[in-house]
């Protein structure tokens, strides 16, 4: 079986998104008929993603093994290393990778779970992530939080989109929204606060302190994820558990911030080379901290991308 092309795409989640908003997806065709999907990270619509895999990528596969999916990664990572390899030669790979998984599991007749070794649970209960806040008056937060309490999720993550410019902007309206969302869900509602790199280490430290007080079970990415520094200073501080990671592309990233003493970690499967450059459990496990978008018993939680409407018809 040999890869006889790759089609590169965007789809729109919901009728008329801009190009930056879509999602980026690859469908890798094969001479026996199979196809396998992936999927890029979205960051400005994963297009930068997907040119790299029309005009860089395409050419380097046309007749490769699906199945060697691991040297096809190694090669491809190492071809283009001056790409990356931050940014959007991880989210090409992983798309790639993503798609010849899947290809893989359609070839075998068994899901991707079985292949990578089985599954340590079969159902997971979700968290509401909930944007935008920065922007919200308190009322308007703890309506949108209202909302989403409706689909009975098992926590909330109250998220800031701020300005990454203006640091430390509104720190007492930030406290006050805190605040509000935990009087509105009560003491033991499990809740987290994702800062979307929003300050500077003092203020995320006079953040982290109000959190404590309020319960919150995480304080995600307080400064720039960047400073990896700063943001292991920041969890060494706290005794919230402070996670990142979501934004690293990279193992040697994802090491970095454990050794700056981050106790949780959140790589992104479409931004670090898909499942064969994800493959960074063993690194997490010896170095004892958490995995994942979860903290304390919420570890459970899953984290995922979701598209409610299918467009193809915006090929790049």
């Amino acid at each position: 079986m040999k890869i006889t092309r790759i089609d590169a795409f965007q789809i729109e989640s919901t009728p008329g998104d801009p190009a930056e908003r879509r999602g980026a997806f690859l469908l890798v065709h094969t001479d026996s008929g199979i196809t396998g999907l992936g999927e890029a990270s979205p960051m400005q619509g994963g297009l930068v993603s997907l040119t790299i895999l029309k005009h860089h990528i395409a050419s380097a596969i046309i007749g490769a093994d699906p199945l060697d999916h691991a040297v096809i990664h190694d090669r491809l990572l190492h071809k283009l290393v001056k790409l990356g390899p931050e940014g959007a030669l991880g989210g090409a790979l992983a798309a790639l990778d993503i798609a010849l998984w899947d290809l893989k599991g359609k070839l075998l007749g068994q899901p991707i779970y079985k292949l990578l070794g089985g599954a340590w649970r079969t159902e997971l209960p979700f968290y509401a992530s909930i944007g935008n806040n920065g922007v919200r008056s308190v009322d308007e937060v703890c309506k949108a939080v209202e909302t989403r309490l409706r689909d009975k999720p098992s926590a909330i993550k109250i998220r800031f989109d701020n300005d990454r410019t203006k640091p430390d902007i509104d720190i007492p309206g930030d406290i006050a929204k805190a605040r509000a969302v935990r009087q509105l869900v009560g003491d033991d509602f499990p809740l987290a606060f994702d800062a979307n790199n929003g300050f500077t280490v003092g203020g995320a430290i006079r953040m982290g302190r109000a959190l404590e007080d309020l319960g919150y079970w995480w304080f995600e990415e307080p400064v720039q994820h960047y400073h990896v520094a700063q943001m292991g200073e920041v969890a060494r501080k706290l005794d919230i558990t402070v996670s990142a990671g979501e934004q690293t592309y990279t193992l040697s990233g994802v090491a970095d911030l454990i050794s700056a003493g981050v106790r949780m970690v959140q790589p992104d499967i479409v931004k670090m080379g898909g499942i064969t450059g994800h493959a960074h459990g063993k690194l997490v496990e010896k170095a004892g901290i958490q995995n994942g978008d979860a903290a304390n018993a919420i570890q459970k939680i899953g984290h995922c991308h979701g598209i409610s409407v299918v467009d193809f018809s915006h090929p790049l």
